[in-house]
């Protein structure tokens, strides 16, 4: 990959396994969409950013270097040399075949708070809905940054809120679950900066001692927020694939130290063969 400063943009060239589409579309994040130009365009780190991509040639919008090396680097997971990763899942011909249709989908570094809040929300909810709160969520509480967009407000503002002022984003009952978990961060119960440092079991286990965050949710936000790469989250939907290709007996660690990054392909892969058998029809 080289990177290309130009009209204050940046251009990333020979982005191999790098497809915004993939790392986007497949429910780890949920504040980007699709403009009509083709373009994604979203919130993420504080900052709006548009992004771009042709072919192999991705372009940062509005972004200088230092911005680019401080947040986006690190958020599109840059450094990892995912060519490595894709080879040693392939390793059977269902793997090989998930890592042929999603080889460009990366783990993303998202924001702690902003991950754990998010997939308390996503809990019992379709991506359409999931979206709407957490966008309501940020206009709520969260800080303008420009015309359309909207920081992620911090588990303080959450925090003092309380489950009355989260009335107007129309969570439900995930609303009592997002105040503890945003009154047990602010109150430095639960030490968000500590989690990446701790044994993976050890994070998983402190994170749940939120109300209303199981093993899934944990894992959500170990593997798209921490860099915990062993993480599996098994919801219903990746249950059911694993049923169907490996059985009951399955154990995560059959994928290893990238267990998290093959449950991803694996969903990536099954959502597309539905997709596809929906056109056909």
């Amino acid at each position: 990959m080289e990177i290309i400063k130009k009209n204050n943009n940046i251009i990333l060239t020979n982005c191999n396994n790098f497809s915004l589409e993939q790392t986007f579309e497949c429910g780890q994040c949920f504040r980007f969409e699709q403009t009509s130009e083709g373009l994604y365009s979203g919130v993420a780190l504080g900052r709006k950013l548009i992004i771009g991509q042709e072919k192999d040639i991705v372009t940062l919008y509005d972004v200088s270097e230092s911005e680019f090396e401080q947040r986006w680097r690190s958020y599109f997971d840059l450094d990892r040399d995912y060519a490595c990763i894709l080879d040693r899942l392939s390793f059977d011909g269902r793997m090989r075949e998930a890592v042929r249709r999603a080889c460009g989908l990366r783990i993303l570094r998202q924001e702690g708070w902003e991950t754990l809040c998010s997939f308390i929300i996503s809990q019992n909810n379709n991506i359409p809905r999931i979206k709407k709160i957490i966008s309501s969520l940020c206009r709520l509480l969260g800080e303008q940054i420009s015309e359309d967009a909207y920081s992620f407000p911090t588990a303080e503002k959450v925090a003092a809120a309380g489950i009355d002022g989260l009335a107007p984003i129309r969570s439900g009952f995930r609303a009592k679950y997002i105040i503890d978990a945003a009154r047990k961060v602010s109150e430095g119960q639960i030490n968000l900066s500590e989690i990446g440092s701790l044994e993976y079991l050890r994070a998983r286990e402190k994170l749940m001692c939120i109300k209303g965050v199981g093993e899934k949710v944990a894992d959500c936000v170990l593997l798209f927020a921490f860099g915990f790469y062993e993480a599996f989250p098994k919801d219903v939907w990746v249950k059911r694939i694993i049923d169907k290709y490996y059985g009951e007996d399955f154990e995560a660690d059959y994928f290893g130290e990238n267990a998290g990054i093959a449950q991803q392909y694996l969903f990536y892969y099954e959502r597309s063969l539905l997709k596809e058998s929906v056109c056909e029809e």
